[in-house]
């Protein structure tokens, strides 16, 4: 659909959100629909957040304030954060106060401007993606104009009327991957994301004498990150099983696509792509993400009838090769579980996502 700009709005709209890439891409998805409706945008971040980078390169105009967490942080930062949370929120009045409305994924970043824009009667769009709302959006949730969630359950923390389960904007690469025919090799995808999981490269080397002597044939790709690589690929080259270990997958929709199972942490980023891409998988919260929100993630696919979890602290070779074997053995429960996965799937997130910004701008 082809959308010319809204002349009612004449002022840009704000991103909010940075430090990781799981703040800052949902919110270039975003901006970039956004953008291509003909209205401006800029964004809010720091000097030393994925933002830093990612923001410029994609023609957006950065603002900078000085901020740090509050959560999971040594005591120190917590109250040099504290100390300058009210600055930067007067700081950020100064920008806020142009905007039409402000997006906001989340995150320590997004806390002065989110503040700063609530105190001005701006309107405040959120998007939760995890289960378990982060910090921020607990704190504001019940002043926010809008909430888009991933999860129903997400709604319970929001104002009733407010929420909309619009899911996290992913590629749409990982929407095109068809569903996988059932076939005489078991293809594992093990991924602990970009640098890698210690524990999901532990359980994988251990198991490999079990499915070497296993019922069934299985190939493996395994994202390892850089730690360790050079090793990992020596003692897989020695197992005897098929596949590969590599340190990054520069083409994850045709990873994907070739899997017939995903190993996986369960980060807002993760469960999203396997939904979308209709993928069963074995969920292994990272144990120390920020309110245990991979744990939540997990917990909720797993309901659904789309995954199941392992705990980090109970995941080793024995484990892996048992939860894997369960599933291969019992005929149609990997199909079911990828339709499970299909149905949390939302294409078109960051075009609801940008409707919804018109909304309450015009408004």
């Amino acid at each position: 659909m082809k959308h010319c700009a809204d002349r009612s709005i004449d002022r840009p709209f704000l991103m909010a959100g940075g430090g990781t890439g799981g703040h800052v891409i949902p919110a270039l998805a975003v901006g970039k629909e956004l953008r291509r409706r003909g209205h401006e945008v800029f964004f809010v971040g720091t000097d030393c957040g994925m933002e830093a980078r990612l923001v410029p390169a994609e023609g957006f105009e950065l603002k900078r304030i000085d901020i740090g967490g509050l959560n999971r942080v040594s005591l120190r930062q917590k109250v040099a954060t504290l100390f300058r949370l009210p600055f930067t929120t007067f700081a950020c009045r100064k920008f806020v106060r142009q905007a039409a409305a402000v997006f906001s994924m989340g995150g320590y970043v997004a806390g002065p401007p989110v503040m700063a824009a609530l105190v001005g009667g701006v309107p405040v769009v959120v998007m939760e993606p995890n289960a378990m709302p982060g910090f921020t959006n607990r704190v504001i949730g019940r002043f926010v104009a809008r909430a888009l969630i991933s999860f129903p359950e997400t709604a319970t923390h929001f104002p009733a009327g407010k929420t909309e389960t619009t899911g996290l904007p992913v590629r749409e690469e990982f929407f095109r991957i068809p569903p996988r025919p059932a076939g005489g090799v078991l293809n594992i995808l093990i991924t602990g994301g970009s640098q890698g999981s210690r524990t999901l490269n532990r359980a994988a080397r251990e198991s490999w004498p079990l499915f070497r002597i296993g019922a069934y044939r299985v190939r493996m790709v395994h994202q390892s990150g850089p730690s360790g690589l050079a090793d990992l690929q020596s003692a897989f080259a020695q197992s005897g099983l098929e596949g590969e270990i590599v340190p990054f997958i520069a083409d994850m929709p045709a990873a994907f696509a070739q899997a017939d199972l995903v190993v996986s942490r369960s980060g807002a980023g993760a469960v999203s792509e396997l939904a979308a891409a209709g993928r069963p998988s074995i969920l292994v919260p990272f144990p120390f993400a920020a309110d245990d929100h991979q744990t939540r993630n997990a917990e909720a696919m797993e309901r659904g009838g789309a995954a199941r979890l392992v705990r980090d602290a109970d995941m080793n070779g024995e484990r892996l090769f048992a939860a894997v074997s369960e599933l291969y053995a019992s005929p149609g429960v990997l199909d079911g579980m990828a339709a499970a996965a299909r149905g949390f799937a939302h294409p078109g997130s960051a075009q609801r996502a940008a409707d919804i910004l018109e909304e309450v701008a015009r408004a």
